[in-house]
């Protein structure tokens, strides 16, 4: 967990105190098209895939997506059936997130570590599983019209859906001049849903809108859920001296940070002065 009251304070890479993810689910054909905008803007995004499930009515195939999501985009799991686990027998339960998670680690010869709740169905005993299973994070569909980093990465939740009422609040209050709504922390704004939802209400332009304000945005840091995820661990990661003069950073990954005003690269591998 992230700790806002450390006397150290977590910026992203280029020592931005933004980030923007997507996560999108089911691996429907309407991806296609979303892959596209996101690209265009020179954004990434997660796609949640059921492996058993594909080449089926509107899903890709695992061959189409492969050559879809290419390597930008990150690959997580869904689900191989898209069963709602709080509601499945756990043998059941934990077959359909192994199963998933190794499928796609073949296809796309990655590991493959998210997950987005299929339904968002969960509860205790699925978070447990899941930590035998290698899931480093898995989404839930509760938004929080907010942009903090998760408490528990295992219960991560967006700030909202696409279609939110609050969507164009939420952006304007995010793309702010940092400390104009007293917020000075991290912020991480975190958009769900489904690219087929795009052609069920024929709003496309909400996500091509979004796509374009947020491409624009200098100060923000666009990642998948992954790239986020691995960064905040290297951040908790960092062991400081107890006078807090210098930071060992023991992981591959610079981390970037402020304190005491002054903002420095904890470089990887290495101890940095502070």
């Amino acid at each position: 967990m992230y700790n806002i009251y450390n006397p150290t304070l977590l910026l992203f890479p280029g020592f931005k105190l933004k980030a923007l993810t997507f996560s999108y689910d089911d691996g429907v054909k309407e991806d296609i098209r979303l892959v596209e905008i996101l690209r265009k803007n020179g954004l990434v995004g997660t796609f949640n895939l059921n492996s058993e499930l594909a080449g089926k009515g509107n899903r890709l195939t695992l061959a189409e997506a492969l050559k879809l999501y290419g390597t930008d985009m990150e690959i997580a799991v869904h689900g191989a059936n898209h069963l709602a686990l709080k509601r499945t027998s756990p043998a059941l339960a934990a077959r359909d997130v192994l199963v998933d998670r190794e499928n796609l680690e073949k296809v796309f010869q990655k590991t493959v570590r998210g997950m987005a709740y299929a339904y968002g169905s969960y509860n205790g005993d699925t978070i447990e599983m899941l930590k035998t299973l290698g899931i480093a994070y898995a989404r839930t569909t509760y938004a929080t019209s907010e942009f903090d980093l998760p408490e528990s990465w295992l219960e991560l939740h967006p700030t909202c859906h696409h279609d939110a009422e609050n969507l164009n609040e939420l952006v304007t209050k995010f793309i702010s001049p940092v400390g104009a709504f007293g917020r000075k922390r991290p912020m991480l704004f975190y958009l769900w849903g489904h690219s087929y939802e795009f052609n069920d209400k024929n709003n496309w332009e909400v996500i091509e809108d979004f796509c374009e304000l947020m491409g624009k945005q200098t100060d923000v840091w666009f990642a998948t859920n992954i790239e986020i995820y691995n960064y905040v661990e290297a951040f908790n990661r960092l062991i400081f001296s107890s006078d807090l003069s210098f930071v060992e950073n023991p992981s591959s990954t610079d981390v970037y940070l402020k304190i005491r005003g002054k903002q420095i690269v904890a470089k990887a591998g290495e101890i940095t002065r502070l």
